[in-house]
């Protein structure tokens, strides 16, 4: 039986589109006004809408503190061409809608969009670049888990196998090669088994699906990077052109490096960032690639300071999965941004706009937008991009907890693999969980997020790369942002102080002389 899935591109924004006109429809006040000597009953005004709506985007988790009264205007629009709303005399569609007082109220119809349904792999497939076909075609894992009675069968005929047959695979048991093949496929899958457990979801279908993880990128992204932690890329036509990549660096660095060889004026610095903004905007395809736009804007679930280091984490595998030149361009981008916003002697680069806002409004759309066009797009894209470049630091460093992860199944792959057994049945299976209660997601999902999060203690206790010193400063800053979790872990100062036990002591003083007594000369 075929299952009932949503749609890969706007499913997500559909469903915030049809919170958000909910919202709207159950909770803007209604009242009677007067226009043109007439009056009007359970009506509002342009204004009074765009007041508030603009308090429930700003309060709803989903957009926050970062939405702009224009960009309330603009989703009011929205609502006017899709008949959420029609003026006071039932016209909609072709009207226009200011920030003044004309008269709007809602019609008698749902302002409910039908949510998109699933299309097949292979049809979304046609919009694949043919360069990146070719990785697409990978092995198949099997999802099955083999069933008692068959694993009883098979073992029944290893036993009844002739013993010099067994001899032979036991000499070749620990010899078993595996493939490149199956090292990208175990490389899909602990991501896949990472990602949903970081984002607590029942099943990644509606997301992500498995041929959208490309071993080769995550592989090419995790190793291939610079001293600073930015992808290098081996082919120079794939990245930023020169003129770009120095007005960036002329921008980040403000007004200390200026290295264009060109005299300085006054709005200099205008024109170099409309330079840069030009080039990003002309870009065809965002940043984050169309096809990963709704794994993207899931993540706004966990955009809340409580989950703060989840999202953080999620966003640092996602970002994994992006093509090296993307990867390389949207940290370079975010880096920039951040340096802007926080730069004192940055002057002004818009005359009504703060840079910080400029920032975000002007490079929303080129690093998240959808295929389609979706009403919430700039939204979404401003809510992700605040995030993004408040923490590009963390978001853009190597997780390499899931090289261990990989190295460590691979391993116990060589030693454990009965002969003859495919790789793929021993993988670890990517399953997809029945049907539950909204309040059984609820619990389940802090449950595995405060998971997740004990998961991130481990890794700093076990990282060998860290020193001492800087292993301390982060579980410092851990338990203070988590100290449950970390209570748990270290329940006693003694079981903390294990972990240090081999800090070298300070040495006691030879002799132990005593500072002579000065008597008086009276």
């Amino acid at each position: 039986m075929e299952s009932q899935l949503v749609a890969p591109g706007p499913y997500r924004a559909t469903k915030l589109w049809n919170e958000v006109t909910k919202y709207f429809r159950a909770g803007m006040p209604l009242r009677k006004h007067r226009q043109r000597f007439r009056k009007y009953g359970d009506c509002f005004s342009a204004t009074e809408a765009v007041d508030w709506l603009h308090g429930l985007l700003r309060s709803n988790r989903n957009f926050g503190p970062e939405v702009t009264r224009q960009q309330t205007l603009q989703l009011l629009r929205k609502f006017l061409k899709n008949h959420v709303i029609e003026d006071v005399r039932g016209r909609w569609g072709s009207e226009n809608l200011d920030d003044n007082n004309n008269l709007f109220r809602f019609p008698s119809t749902s302002p409910v969009k039908a949510l998109p349904r699933w299309s097949q792999l292979k049809e979304n497939r046609e919009n694949i670049p043919k360069e990146k076909e070719s990785l697409f075609k990978l092995p198949h894992f099997s999802r099955r888990t083999p069933k008692k009675h068959e694993l009883l069968d098979a073992l029944e005929t290893i036993e009844n196998t002739k013993s010099e047959t067994m001899e032979k695979d036991k000499e070749n048991l620990h010899k078993k090669e595996i493939s490149q093949e199956d090292i990208e496929e175990i490389w899909r899958n602990i991501i896949l088994i990472h990602l949903q457990t970081i984002l607590a979801l029942p099943s990644l279908e509606e997301i992500l699906h498995s041929a959208q993880v490309i071993p080769q990128y995550v592989l090419y992204n995790m190793t291939n990077i610079s001293k600073h932690g930015v992808v290098v890329l081996q082919n120079k036509s794939e990245d930023l052109p020169h003129w770009v990549l120095s007005a960036m660096k002329c921008l980040a660095y403000w007004p200390r490096s200026n290295d264009m060889s060109q005299p300085t004026y006054v709005g200099f610095e205008r024109d170099v960032f409309r330079t840069v903004a030009d080039y990003f905007l002309s870009v065809p395809e965002p940043l984050l690639t169309f096809e990963y736009y709704e794994l993207f804007v899931n993540i706004l679930d966990l955009l809340h300071p409580h989950l703060e280091r989840v999202a953080i984490e999620a966003l640092q595998i996602c970002c994994l999965l992006l093509p090296p030149p993307n990867r390389r361009k949207l940290q370079l981008l975010m880096r920039m941004i951040s340096r802007i916003s926080q730069n004192v002697d940055m002057p002004r680069l818009h005359d009504a706009v703060g840079t910080r806002s400029l920032m975000i409004q002007t490079f929303s759309r080129c690093v998240l937008c959808c295929a389609e066009e979706v009403d919430l797009d700039e939204l979404l894209a401003t809510r992700l991009v605040s995030f993004l470049m408040d923490h590009q630091q963390d978001i853009f460093q190597v997780p390499t907890y899931l090289h261990v992860a990989v190295q460590d199944h691979i391993e116990s792959l060589k030693t454990t693999q009965y002969p003859g057994e495919e790789i793929s049945a021993i993988l670890p299976t990517y399953s997809y969980c029945k049907q539950i209660t909204p309040q059984e997601f609820d619990e389940q999902k802090v449950s595995t997020s405060q998971a997740a999060v004990a998961e991130l203690l481990e890794n700093i206790i076990r990282d060998k790369s860290l020193s001492l010193k800087d292993k301390k400063k982060k579980l410092k800053q851990f338990q203070k942002e988590y100290p449950l979790i970390y209570q748990n872990r270290f329940p006693t100062t003694e079981s903390e102080a294990i972990l240090f036990e081999n800090k070298p002591t300070i040495k006691q003083p030879m002799l132990g002389l005593k500072k002579p007594k000065f008597r008086s000369l009276r």
